[in-house]
């Protein structure tokens, strides 16, 4: 295999790979068609061959070399993407000049932050939200977070999106992990696949679109995108012009709240906020891989609609941004009485607090208590907030992206299952 020529020195671009695979296809379509083969013949070697460039595709991604710890990137172009101007996009290339490894459709950077006033640098992850095929530059989509309407002036909005947004410009350089994350989409699944972003939350179903186009997947794809309005939407000519190319990609756009200039069937498909009974509209079945990432609230009420419709949770993928709000198991713990509380020891602080289920995670519970934990996503993505636990168990409110090491617990989705020791 050409791929097996990548090393650390270079990247050899599979597009070698692809020219050979196409060129084959065409000296041997050329024979089917001379000696007036059966077209079912045909076909099945035009599928062989769809085959053979996705599984080319995986490797590639798969392959790529990566780096340890922090790596320094310059921001080379930052582009507002929407009418109301809070959401950006940040393209990065290596402050090294050195090569980017390619990733899997759906993960995300992971950044650190020196925010002033702050103790310690601020972790934050964003998802990456273009092609995997583009190793020229990475390109993160970031929506500067307001405060909630009822908290006053006097409380900030976001402290990393506001961070990116009012202090970072073109040629600055950030501290940069790996792409990571579980969240990612089976390249060579051939099943119909449903793409749903909310909000700023299309950016990793919109990076899994492109994978699939570059891919040359004929995949039955639906692709809704949820908005306020057109105002708020992005990067939707991006989605539009996949799905005016290609037969198996429907691209949907709803808008909870249109405003006067937004025309209905023009700009939008659907007004209101996305419901399965929206998704029933379209889809003829519940027999699809969803795919969704959005608002905390969106997110629960939309995966629990799935669910409800019979979609089994093997075919349910979703990612929260901010802290975890789609729950999938109940600490043991939370059947009990409110006023029953297990013992939690922080060993390395020396402090033994309870635990009760209005605490929320460990990590809420230990800096609640004045205790530093590293943290960054927030919804078991990224694993910063990963601690030993050494002595009794815990039980994730949500699934881990990636099981930590063994003997180390994801704080920031873990509830205790009984008394337990930490090493923080």
């Amino acid at each position: 295999m050409i791929l097996a020529l990548q090393i650390g020195g270079g990247t050899i671009v599979a597009l070698a790979l692809f020219q050979l695979c196409l060129g084959v296809y065409s000296s041997v379509a050329a024979v089917f068609r001379e000696r007036r083969l059966d077209a079912r013949h045909l076909q099945h070697f035009n599928d062989l061959a769809q085959a053979a460039l996705r599984n080319a595709e995986v490797d590639r991604l798969k392959s790529g070399t990566t780096w340890a710890g922090k790596r320094k990137f310059r921001i080379v172009e930052k582009r507002v993407e929407n009418k109301c101007g809070d959401i950006c996009s940040f393209y990065l290339q290596p402050h090294d000049g050195g090569e980017l490894p390619p990733f899997l459709p759906g993960q995300f950077l992971t950044f650190e932050l020196p925010i002033s006033d702050q103790p310690a640098p601020v972790i934050r992850c964003y998802s990456l939200s273009d092609s995997p095929s583009r190793l020229d530059r990475y390109r993160v989509t970031i929506k500067k977070l307001s405060p909630p309407p009822d908290a006053g002036e006097t409380v900030p909005g976001g402290l990393s999106s506001t961070y990116f947004h009012a202090n970072l410009k073109e040629g600055d350089v950030v501290d940069v992990q790996a792409p990571k994350g579980g969240f990612v989409l089976d390249l060579q699944s051939e099943r119909p696949v449903v793409l749903i972003g909310g909000g700023v939350g299309l950016t990793p179903v919109l990076s899994m679109l492109k994978a699939l186009d570059d891919a040359g997947s004929h995949r039955e794809v639906h692709f809704f995108h949820a908005a306020r309005s057109g105002d708020d939407i992005v990067l939707c000519d991006e989605i539009r012009e996949i799905a005016e190319r290609r037969n198996n990609v429907h691209y949907r756009v709803l808008y909870s709240a249109p405003t006067d200039a937004c025309v209905e069937g023009r700009d939008y498909d659907c007004p209101g906020f996305l419901t399965v009974d929206v998704l029933k509209r379209y889809l003829a079945s519940s027999n699809y891989e969803f795919y969704v990432c959005g608002p905390p609230q969106m997110m629960s009420s939309l995966t629990e609609q799935l669910r409800d419709w019979g979609v089994p949770d093997s075919d349910i993928h979703f990612e929260a941004f901010g802290p975890a709000s789609v729950k999938t198991v109940k600490s043991p713990a939370s059947s009990r009485e409110a006023a029953e509380s297990v013992q939690v020891e922080f060993s390395r602080s020396g402090k033994k607090v309870s635990w009760h289920e209005q605490d929320g995670t460990l990590l809420d519970l230990a800096e609640r208590n004045g205790i530093r934990v590293a943290s960054g996503c927030r919804a078991g993505n990224c694993g910063t907030c990963a601690t030993a636990l050494k002595k009794g168990d815990v039980t994730y409110v949500t699934r881990p992206a990636s099981s930590p090491a063994q003997g180390s617990v994801l704080m920031c989705i873990a509830c205790p299952g009984g008394n337990v020791i930490l090493d923080a």
